[in-house]
């Protein structure tokens, strides 16, 4: 889903396609709806747009992170974004701009696919199917980040969420917003195929792997195990065991550039470096700006670019690494020192500098990068990757009482791959396979941006968070904003 090329159209939108190569060049331009969805050309073209919002989730992605005990927020001082510097320190507002990114990003995509879906009847179409339910896991996919973030959240189905809708519309119990995401998701599941001609598109495998996630963010562990464990016996997925040597390291290659879309990618964000942006403008680029903000700050050397420093991985989570578990850590984490003594490449220290940066995702030498410096990074966000897919199936298998013996082989798979071989195996079973497993989770997945959602439900935050309020920070403050703009109608979330 390359060459997304895109203006921000936030409650009307047409689009005009040529195609490309990998999925669509797009030219946009504002018309009414109403002598729009006449063809099938123009379901896809809207369909484009509910995509392109999803380039906007890297600060989610980031935010992940850095509220949590994985990373430092960093970056060249105390006040550099100071967003991203009060959501590290557990002190943020109902005014942090950041957050009202993404609650403003979610809800474009939303609407998004509320525009497709509210004209869904118009016109027919050979596997119209099909694109509907790419449109229903889109806002199953924006609905699901807003329910983590912000807890009850206003809940539009079928329709856009227009101006003066907020005068009468509510927040919405998450309850009822995870049942449509549920509903969303299973239309998806069972309307998709598990390959789709163009890489990018959501799949069978995809709705399938969200569903489980969405339902193991609930403790319904029956219904996610079912479901998850669907996805492994029967997709098309596995992991990348084959490894790469760079510069003297061996890694596995999963987040290389050129090794996007692979075989354990369940469901990758889309991004290329053709199409610039700056900073006045962020949600513009079509590249992942993550991937600059992460990088070495002032670097030069071998295979990376310089970057911001931001998002810098704790000596604590280099420590959870065992003994013996090299290629993955080497895939995770750069030791800076140890890289420039073996490359000879030379560097600055930011804040908070803790001498690690996120390998997985900072920019890499040959990306165009159009526009400001490192805003336009082309590494796709790996958003399901098939060794969540097995740790959240062991994770409901054992948690829900279900088997602890199928739990230990999805948990062992991914361990084999780390380890290369069986010697490392877990036998445990009970809370203490519940521990083996938290820590796999970390471990594996630090970097993508899961960690403080994992802490939260699981009802370890607290312990593990500095700073972090039981009762209040489960969940992240309504942007003050938009609680003025309803009318101040809306309470906001406890304790903020």
């Amino acid at each position: 889903m390359k060459n997304l090329k895109l203006i921000n159209i936030f409650f009307a939108m047409l689009l005009v396609v040529s195609c490309s190569d990998s999925f669509v060049d797009v030219k946009s331009q504002d018309q009414n709806s109403d002598d729009y969805f006449n063809s099938e050309a123009d379901y896809q073209d809207a369909l484009v747009a509910a995509y392109d919002g999803l380039q906007s989730t890297y600060v989610n992605v980031m935010l992940g992170e850095i509220a949590s005990d994985n990373t430092l927020c960093g970056g060249e001082s105390a006040t550099d974004v100071p967003g991203f510097q009060e959501i590290d320190d557990m002190r943020h507002t109902p005014n942090n701009s950041n957050l009202r990114d993404i609650w403003s990003w979610m809800y474009g995509g939303v609407n998004r696919a509320n525009f497709i879906l509210e004209f869904q009847d118009k016109t027919d179409f050979p596997n119209k199917n099909n694109v509907i339910a790419q449109a229903k896991f889109l806002r199953a996919y924006y609905y699901f980040e807003l329910v983590k973030w912000f807890g009850d959240v206003p809940l539009a189905v079928d329709k856009r969420i227009q101006f003066g809708d907020q005068f009468t519309i509510d927040r919405t119990p998450k309850a009822e917003v995870y049942a449509q995401i549920e509903q969303d998701l299973i239309y998806a599941a069972a309307n998709l195929p598990y390959t789709q001609s163009e890489k990018g598109r959501v799949t069978k495998g995809a709705a399938q792997a969200l569903l489980g996630k969405a339902y193991l963010y609930q403790d319904k562990f029956a219904e996610a195990a079912t479901v998850l464990e669907d996805v492994i016996n029967n997709g098309p997925y596995d992991l990348v065991t084959e490894t790469r040597t760079v510069e003297g390291l061996e890694i596995f290659p999963i987040f290389e550039n050129d090794d996007e879309n692979n075989i354990e990618s369940v469901f990758e964000v889309q991004y290329t470096d053709k199409e610039g942006a700056g900073f006045g403008c962020l949600q513009c680029s079509e590249g992942n700006v993550a991937v600059g903000f992460n990088g070495i700050r002032n670097y030069t050397g071998p295979v990376f670019e310089s970057g911001f420093s931001f998002n810098v991985p704790t000596q604590e989570v280099v420590d959870e690494f065992e003994d013996g578990d090299d290629v993955r850590k080497n895939t995770a984490i750069l030791d800076i020192d140890a890289w420039a003594s073996a490359t000879g490449a030379t560097f600055s220290t930011g804040y908070e500098h803790t001498g690690y940066y996120n390998r997985k995702y900072i920019a890499r030498k040959g990306d165009l990068n159009t526009g400001d410096a490192n805003l336009t990074n082309p590494n796709n966000y790996r958003a399901i990757r098939f060794a969540d897919v097995l740790l959240m199936a062991a994770e409901a298998l054992n948690r829900g009482g279900i088997s602890d013996t199928r739990a230990q082989t999805y948990l062992n798979r991914v361990r084999r791959r780390a380890f290369g071989d069986t010697a490392h195996d877990v036998n445990f079973t009970g809370s203490n396979l519940t521990n083996a497993i938290y820590h796999e989770r970390r471990v594996e997945l630090v970097g993508e941006g899961h960690r403080f959602f994992d802490l939260v439900r699981t009802g370890r935050a607290a312990q593990e968070i500095d700073g972090f309020q039981a009762g209040k920070n489960e969940v992240f403050p309504i942007p003050l904003i938009e609680i003025q703009l309803a009318g101040n109608r809306w309470e906001q979330n406890p304790g903020y």
